[in-house]
């Protein structure tokens, strides 16, 4: 009797314990974009100034009103030149939501999805390298259509490219759009092809778990 009942409480400690563990994942929410996504807690998430200055350039410290944007990187020195930088050796996720004018909204279209972040399609590529970009080696891994429901719609993309010093990195994107096509909302994470491979599983947690809720 006496060992049943300390089997029962070396359980409950059990128990307790694991119930006081640190979470395995912080949760990332734009509540006014109904979007969320989570990402692995050893994560360290970019400064807004930081995000600001690498998505805008350096005279941009703030992010342009009516857009919403959240990075987070998996490297032990985080930097906000991982965005789009050959040295992403971890893990990087940027997150954004903006609202779209007319003429965006007009246009827009699967293609228009596929090409929101790097040249994906064909046309796009072809355009980009007229215009000297740098990226080369382009290899489509996976190409989706997305419906999850609420008239969001999109697509998720995952891609190879090759940086001017020879590394490879792969790029997953998750681009939808709301029913009237008037919000954009990205999710894009990216590392070198080795570190895609190794964290594979990790990060399709990440990009799984991307969640928009608009009409």
């Amino acid at each position: 009797m006496s060992r049943g009942l300390a089997g029962l409480g070396l359980t409950v400690i059990g128990v307790m314990v694991a119930a006081c563990a640190a979470p395995r994942f912080t949760y990332v929410a734009n509540s006014d974009s109904q979007t969320y996504f989570k990402v692995p807690n050893g994560w360290h998430k970019i400064s807004d100034t930081a995000l600001a200055h690498a998505l805008g350039g350096n005279n941009s410290a703030t992010i342009p009103s009516g857009v919403w944007s959240v990075g987070y990187d998996g490297s032990a020195v985080p930097s906000a030149g991982h965005i789009l930088g050959a040295s992403a050796r971890q893990p990087f996720v940027l997150a954004l939501v903006e609202r779209l004018n007319a003429a965006a909204s007009n246009a827009m279209s699967y293609n228009t999805l596929r090409d929101v972040f790097l040249p994906v399609t064909a046309a796009d590529r072809q355009s980009a390298a007229s215009r000297g970009f740098g990226l080369t080696g382009f290899h489509l891994l996976q190409d989706s259509v997305l419906t999850p429901g609420q008239g969001v719609h999109g697509v998720r993309e995952i891609f190879n490219y090759t940086f001017p010093d020879g590394s490879t990195d792969t790029f997953d994107q998750i681009a939808f759009t709301n029913a009237d096509a008037t919000k954009l909302y990205l999710l894009v994470l990216h590392c070198t092809a080795s570190c895609y491979q190794q964290h594979a599983s990790e990060i399709d947690t990440v990009m799984s778990s991307f969640t928009v809720r608009s009409s």
